[in-house]
């Protein structure tokens, strides 16, 4: 254990240097170069699927070894102003499903482990206090991000899983003041590059900050999805997600955050093979606490109804709750120790015998992150 804390931090202390050299120094105000790295090693007890084939975890789907995870640069030119522009790319074993569809690294570069995607690459413009952008971004819904730099654990939860990651389109941002801000766009679905045949898909958000302790937000997306996900061809329903936020900072210390999400599709492919109407929803929370500015702690525990299986594949109740432990010896170094039990009113999640199943997973981690930039 203490040779994988000296390996990560090892690495995160030699990549800055390598890629990051110099750069504020010889860079304009509005261009900001910046990136991190996102190392792992994880223990599943079960596989990493459900009796479904389904996933049942998002990027930490080693079942037991270490993974370069993430490898990211973002450079960013944001003018409070005029046009601007941002790239972000992101390289690891978790751009194969970071990628959406239409390009898969996977196949584009022949490998599970090492693969290559843009994540984030869009043109804005900003007027006033309207922001427009165009092209890839990131998803306006859920707490947890694809940035681990921004998570409080090291595995994705639940509402995370099922909910989208980007998006190709447009969308409009319209701060009101300093409290609230309304966001509408339209776009390509969830994470697809392709599959023009279908309507395409509205999201909308606003949020309202009521003082420095509480904030509330609202967002979701309304659009055409195909019942089977990821393919191009087939019957085509109405998805819906609707997804709420609520974070209450009750001290210096605690910040506890809830998360209540529902969705819904007019025409889905079920477990049972036959075409029919789905529903699910969910409900996070997140208790995270900082004892000093080296050692915090992050509870998060899940509540998820796929009360018809579309999701998962498999019609169950599943819950997880998580404990995450994290030390920074340095400022832009962190390495965070994580235990997770999962569990399901139904024997789903599949052994590691490939045969046998069983209603419960659990799984240890230690992830190194640094950031820089």
């Amino acid at each position: 254990m203490q040779k994988m804390k000296l390996l990560l931090v090892s690495l995160c202390l030699s990549a800055p240097g390598l890629v990051f050299a110099d750069t504020a120094a010889s860079t304009p105000s509005n261009f900001k170069l910046s990136g991190y790295l996102d190392g792992s090693y994880n223990y599943l007890q079960q596989s990493d699927h459900f009796i479904s084939g389904s996933n049942n975890r998002v990027f930490d789907l080693v079942p037991n070894g270490l993974t370069l995870q993430q490898a990211a640069m973002t450079a960013a030119y944001q003018p409070s102003h005029g046009f601007g522009g941002l790239l972000n790319l992101i390289g690891g074993r978790d751009a194969n499903t970071i990628a959406p569809y239409g390009f898969k690294p996977s196949t584009e570069f022949d490998s599970q482990t090492i693969a290559i995607d843009f994540t984030q690459a869009y043109l804005q413009y900003v007027k006033g206090p309207v922001t427009f952008i165009s092209g890839r971004f990131l998803t306006l819904v859920g707490v947890e991000q694809i940035d681990p730099t921004q998570n409080t654990n090291f595995s994705r939860g639940i509402l995370f899983y099922n909910t989208p990651n980007t998006h190709t389109g447009v969308r409009a941002t319209y701060v009101v003041n300093d409290k609230l801000t309304f966001i509408g766009g339209i776009n390509d679905g969830w994470d697809n590059i392709r599959d023009w045949g279908r309507r395409r898909t509205l999201e909308y958000g606003v949020s309202y900050t009521f003082n420095p302790k509480f904030s509330f937000s609202v967002q979701g997306y309304n659009g055409q999805e195909r019942a089977t996900p990821q393919t191009d061809f087939g019957p085509t329903g109405i998805r819906n997600l609707i997804d709420v936020i609520a974070t209450y900072n009750a001290t210096d210390k605690l910040t506890l955050i809830a998360n209540y999400d529902y969705g819904s599709q007019s025409t889905a492919s079920l477990p049972n093979g036959i075409l029919g109407s789905a529903a699910w929803s969910g409900i996070a929370g997140y208790a995270n606490y900082k004892f000093n500015d080296k050692w915090r702690t992050s509870v998060r525990g899940e509540l998820f109804d796929d009360q018809d299986g579309f999701r998962t594949g498999v019609r169950q109740n599943w819950r997880e709750v998580t404990l995450t432990v994290g030390y920074a010896p340095l400022k832009n170094v962190e390495i965070r120790a994580e235990t997770r039990h999962d569990f399901s009113n139904v024997n789903s999640f599949l052994k590691s015998n490939g045969v046998t199943a069983t209603n419960y997973q659990q799984s240890y981690a230690l992830e190194g992150v640094c950031k820089f930039g």
